[in-house]
């Protein structure tokens, strides 16, 4: 059997289209033959045929983007199997076949049903094949063919950014690169000039230029200023075809702006500045703003002030503000209108970061004069010194001057000047002051040990100008006087053992006193006269001020003598020399035989011998039956009637009272204790009143004892004077009389009781001699009209 077998492909041109063709560099066998393969086959010994398939598809060409009115015909299939009786059919198979490619199946044509678009698609592969309509069986083998689809211009050029931002210091030279566009065509780029760019600029000269190959944008003109225009706006073409007429195109914009440089110095508005000041104003004290102006921004526009010379740069100083870039003038040092009231400053300003490119432009910096008046104020009183230090012997009499301050008046006028102490810093009233010269002088002595520093203030006020005042601080140091003699450092309980040997310590005792002398403390001890020679015990002193207490003989009784005092001088070596005698007492104790003390009382040698536990025993509850009758009997006496306060007829007292302050009647008497009066020799002690609140913020005042003076109307004497002198005390608001009154008063009494029943007017004017205590007393009576009132 003949197995020759011919497929045919034939392809039509349209008259009304191009239909772009490869012709077949090799064609098939158009008269295919079939080689016989004879071989032995191992089951049945069967001849096998095989056939030969000379033949190949070539590839089809496809315009893209079709817009006819018919489908495009793309080509023909065709077998030499085809005898034109319908009796094969031809199938597609492959890439779009049934819906972007369709063929007739009888005759074998092949049309494109829809557009085409090589940028999306620019290949396909199908696969064709013959089958008899009445077996079902391929005549041939399915073969494959390619369809290629031709780009046409329909694709203009893109850029990759609708818009670019790019920026390029100020100044800069002829093609410094700015940035670089890219714009990509979608068309086939091996195919014609269709995806061929060239890049132009629309927009933007004669400022810059574009490279039209790379599309690199450079600057086109020199020296281009940030201070004349900062933004520039450049157009960029994109175009395919080669820029030839026809091709198709796209543009984007490219902002660019120009950043600054160092290139303009600062420059002052103005060559001179008037400031003023009062001569009062601290250091630091702002004067007022200069600016330099500098079109330059950031930190090329930063400015350093400074003052370069002038007969104020000594009292002023500028400092730069660095939010705003202005020089502020302030104060240096304290003005005085009365020394100078004009000075001249030369301020310069200067950028703190220079450009060297540019410093061929000239210097960057400014210089201005600056012009301050100085105003005239009133000042107040100022004083020679910041702070005085007097120092003042403690026996200074009253009434010396101890020290002087001085303070004028710094203005022109010269105004008089009054010194005063400030007495919230002297409560005392220890020291007092002359107005008008400033000497300081003592109104009471003088204690260092019991306040050795005194810091006072002392104020100095313009007279005519009371609100001019400065104060100034006065301190006073008190200088030790050898007023104080020295005395035991301790209270001694010396004792000494029965068993004692002669030359044996059994004491040491040391001195102290409070004088502080310069060359610090020496003590002498040694006995009073009258025991120079004891003949029990001696002094030995240690010269370290400390001295010992030895025995002079062997064993000592405490059945003979239990106790004894030995009375000791200690001596001082400062001018005056002071000295005291102290007294130690030393008992005599039984001790061991290391020495150590076991008893020192001497009932405790007759108890061990005649008295036992229970007669003890016996005399404890005795001492304690009689205590309590004790109690019993002072118990039954409070609970008897009180003795009326008034006993006798002579016994008056009275209380005279203000208005203002209710006292107690007739029966207060606590306000004062009556008891001092009666014994004048008692002890002074500083009893607080009870009738009224006592101010704590007045010091106790202290007084010289009068154990001495027997005389009551001396006492009350000097009770009254002290009062009457004494600002501390408060004024009180009763007066209490007393049982005892002097003799030969020339007040009389003053009880009502023992008054003459008469209403004839009496003078009352010695009142007022009296002193401030009875000022109350005296405007009462002493008025002519008060006892109508």
């Amino acid at each position: 059997m003949r197995t020759h077998s011919f497929l045919t492909v034939l392809l039509w041109s349209s008259v009304l289209y191009v239909v772009h063709m490869t012709p077949s560099q090799k064609r098939t066998n158009k008269h295919s033959h079939s080689e016989r393969i004879t071989g032995l086959s191992e089951n049945d010994g069967k001849t096998l045929h095989r056939t030969k398939r000379g033949w190949m598809w070539n590839q089809f060409f496809l315009l893209e983007e079709y817009t006819g009115p018919d489908t495009q015909y793309v080509g023909k299939l065709h077998t030499d199997q085809d005898k034109g009786d319908g009796n094969l059919k031809y199938i597609l198979t492959g890439d779009g076949a049934g819906s972007l490619f369709i063929i007739d199946e009888n005759t074998g044509d092949i049309h494109a049903a829809k557009k085409l678009d090589r940028e999306e698609k620019s290949l396909y592969v199908l696969r064709a094949k013959a089958i008899d309509r009445k077996t079902g069986r391929q005549v041939e083998p399915e073969s494959e063919f390619i369809i290629k689809i031709h780009d046409i211009n329909d694709n203009e050029p893109k850029f990759t950014k609708d818009m670019y931002t790019a920026s390029i210091p100020e100044m800069s030279g002829v093609g410094t690169s700015v940035i670089q566009v890219t714009a990509t065509d979608a068309d086939d780029a091996n195919y014609g000039n269709s995806a061929k760019v060239v890049y132009s600029i629309l927009q933007g000269q004669p400022y810059f230029s574009v490279d039209p190959e790379t599309g690199i944008i450079k600057t086109a003109l020199p020296d281009m200023s940030r201070e004349n225009r900062e933004q520039y706006q450049v157009v960029i073409q994109a175009k395919d075809m080669g820029g030839q007429m026809g091709g198709l195109s796209g543009t984007t914009t490219v902002n660019i702006t120009l950043t600054d440089v160092n290139d303009n110095p600062p420059r002052f508005p103005q060559s001179s500045y008037q400031f003023s000041s009062p001569e009062s104003a601290p250091p630091g004290t702002p004067l007022g703003r200069i600016k330099a102006n500098d079109p330059d921004v950031g930190e090329n526009a930063e400015i350093e002030y400074s003052i370069s010379s002038g007969d104020g740069s000594d009292m002023f100083d500028i400092i730069t503000d660095k939010d705003t870039q202005e020089g502020i003038i302030t104060v240096k040092k304290h003005l005085d209108f009365e020394s100078k009231v004009l000075y001249t400053l030369k301020v310069e300003a200067s950028n703190t970061h220079p450009d060297p490119r540019f410093l061929q432009l000239g210097p960057f910096k400014d210089t201005a004069f600056v012009k301050i008046s100085v105003e005239d104020i009133d000042e107040p009183p100022v004083f020679s010194r910041p702070w005085y230090l007097i120092e003042v012997d403690e026996d200074a009499k009253e009434g010396s001057i101890i020290g002087q301050v001085v303070a004028q008046d710094p203005d022109i006028a010269k105004n008089a000047i009054k010194y005063s102490v400030d007495r919230h810093t002297d409560l005392d009233r220890i020291f007092n002051i002359y107005s008008g010269n400033g000497s300081l002088f003592l109104s009471k002595p003088l204690d260092r040990e019991e306040t050795p520093w005194h810091n006072i203030t002392v104020i100095a006020t313009e007279i005519n100008n009371p609100k001019q005042s400065s104060q100034i601080p006065v301190f006073i140091r008190i200088l030790d006087i050898n007023d104080h003699a020295p005395e035991f450092a301790n209270y001694y309980e010396t004792f000494v053992c029965e068993n004692a040997k002669a030359g044996q310590l059994i004491q040491t005792v040391s001195a102290i006193d409070k004088d502080q002398p310069p060359r610090g403390h020496k003590f002498f001890f040694e006995l009073v006269p009258e025991f120079a020679v004891h003949p029990n015990f001696s002094v030995v002193d240690n010269k370290d001020n400390t001295a010992g207490i030895m025995t002079r003989r062997n064993g000592y009784s405490r059945s003979k003598t239990s106790t004894y005092l030995l009375p000791i001088i200690i001596f001082d070596n400062d001018y005056p020399i002071q000295s005291s005698t102290g007294t130690l007492t030393i008992r005599v104790c039984a001790c061991d035989s290391r020495g150590n003390m076991q008893s020192c009382s001497a009932e405790a040698l007759l108890l061990p011998a005649g008295l036992s536990t229970g007669a003890l025993v016996a005399i404890l509850l005795c001492i304690i039956i009689l205590l309590i009758l004790v109690v019993l009997f002072t118990a039954l006496k409070r609970q008897r009637k009180k003795e009326p306060l008034i006993i006798s007829k002579d016994d008056v007292r009275d209380n005279i009272v203000t208005y203002n302050d209710e006292g107690g009647g007739e029966e207060d008497t606590q306000a004062f204790d009556i008891g001092t009066l009666r014994n004048p020799e008692a002890r002074e002690e500083s009893k607080m009143r009870r009738d009224v609140i006592p101010e704590t913020i007045f010091q106790i005042r202290r007084t010289a004892p009068l154990w001495e003076n027997i005389d009551v109307q001396d006492f009350i004497h000097r009770r009254l004077k002290e009062n009457d002198s004494d600002p501390a005390a408060p004024p009180y608001d009763s007066l209490a009389t007393y049982a005892y009154e002097g003799n030969d008063s020339i007040a009389n009494s003053l009880s009502s009781l023992e008054s003459l029943t008469t209403e004839g007017n009496q003078d009352y004017d010695y009142l007022s001699d009296w002193g401030p205590r009875f000022k109350k007393l005296a405007d009462m009576y002493g008025g002519e009209d008060s006892d109508r009132d």
